[in-house]
């Protein structure tokens, strides 16, 4: 079983900047792909930014050129650097980290319990 822990949400004006932090712990995996998600009410999840395990990233769009997406392999932890936001980013971040069971070599999927990020005046 793998737990994922999401910190550095909040409440920040536009133009402003905030980081997430995702953290995977437990045991008998090796995590793979970790990416951000964000989701706002009435609307489906929508992809922000990924990083598989090698050095590429993928970013949407809307988000490129203002947002960075890193990881740290030692800590299993994923993390989004958001510089100048937009009230349009304001939603519920999630993380999302697939990972690869040493046992039965499956991937499984796992969801953090999501951030809320509001940009607002």
């Amino acid at each position: 079983q793998v737990q994922l822990v999401e910190s550095g949400g909040g409440l920040v004006q536009p133009g402003g900047s905030l980081r997430l932090s995702c953290a995977a712990s437990g045991s008998g995996f090796s995590v793979n792909t970790m990416a951000w998600y964000r989701q706002v009410p009435g609307k489906e999840r929508e992809l922000v930014a990924a990083r598989p395990s090698g050095r590429s990233t993928n970013y949407a769009d809307s988000v490129k050129g203002r947002f960075t997406i890193s990881r740290d392999n030692s800590k299993n932890t994923v993390y989004l650097q958001m510089n100048s936001l937009k009230p349009e980013d304001t939603a519920v971040y999630y993380c999302n980290v697939k990972v690869l069971n040493r046992a039965s070599l499956r991937e499984y999927t796992y969801w953090g319990q999501g951030t809320q990020v509001t940009v607002s005046s």
